[in-house]
């Protein structure tokens, strides 16, 4: 295997232009494993594999799920603005069960408070109550929210439809996961960590980074993705990382995103650590500015 990278910094080196071919790149592959300049491909176990495969597509289905949140957020602001009054949280329950049932406020201004609650009992047992619902219809009467365009509100169902569909794959990727990774001997120790949960494990688990201060562009990108993600989680949630933080942003005065970084390496080492020597996190032999 070549690295990419390399070939596009060789192929000057031929005839000393930036031109590209595939003639040319043949060459420059060819004379690139004839020096030496490649590296052997390793083939990851079967569970492995299966990780890599889930969390690609888990990838893919939470940004169809982001977007159609992004829609149906977009959806509210323009036809009802005044839900948010009503719903923090536009994806709750009650929320969606409301934007399925009567979406549009004129539909809800002839409702009764009864009508409501029967609405949202098909969808949860526990709704968000009378008072909300009485909120929900005085806001509808006086909504000032667009009134032309109302056939185009069937949309709506169409991005309720995806947001349902894109939840429901992500909870059958995320049980896989869980199957895979119990057959997986070490992984159960790592998930004993404070703030690794299921999918941070998963990536984690089959690669390798070298720890710098930056986080490189090179290599893969999703892993440095979740690996960031997983050491914010951790600041937040475990103790002795927190701490660790603390003393780099303190005491050797680096900048918060800095010691993201130097945390991110470290926490990287740490699970390929305790993966090969299958061994139990220690949190003050890693991390002893915690003592």
């Amino acid at each position: 295997m070549v690295n990419p990278h390399l070939v596009k910094k060789n192929k000057e080196n031929r005839d000393n232009t930036p031109s590209k071919s595939d003639h040319k790149d043949a060459l420059v592959i060819a004379d690139m494993v004839k020096n030496g300049y490649y590296s052997p491909v390793r083939f990851h176990p079967e569970d492995y594999e299966e990780l890599r495969i889930l969390m690609a597509n888990r990838e893919t289905i939470t940004k169809r799920l982001n977007a159609a949140v992004t829609q149906i957020h977009r959806w509210v602001d323009i036809f009802f603005p005044e839900l948010r009054q009503v719903f923090k949280i536009l994806t709750c329950t009650s929320a969606i069960a409301t934007l399925r049932l009567f979406p549009l406020p004129k539909e809800i201004s002839r409702l009764t408070t009864e009508q409501v609650l029967i609405g949202w009992k098909q969808y949860a047992k526990r709704h968000a109550g009378v008072k909300r619902a009485e909120l929900l219809i005085s806001l509808a009467k006086t909504s000032v929210g667009t009134t032309q365009a109302l056939r185009a509100y069937k949309l709506l169902g169409q991005l309720l439809e995806e947001y349902v569909l894109a939840q429901h794959q992500l909870e059958q990727i995320e049980q896989e996961l869980r199957i895979i990774l119990v057959r997986i001997p070490y992984a159960q120790k790592l998930l004993e960590i404070r703030g690794i949960n299921v999918t941070n494990l998963a990536v984690d688990s089959s690669g390798k980074r070298r720890g710098k201060m930056v986080l490189s562009k090179r290599g893969r990108p999703r892993l440095r993705h979740f690996l960031y993600l997983m050491t914010l989680s951790m600041v937040m949630t475990n103790p002795e990382i927190r701490a660790a933080h603390r003393f780099n942003v303190e005491e050797k005065k680096l900048k918060k995103m800095k010691s993201i970084m130097n945390l991110c390496a470290k926490a990287a080492r740490m699970l390929v650590a305790l993966a090969k020597n299958n061994t139990s996190y220690e949190p003050l032999k890693v991390f002893p500015q915690a003592a």
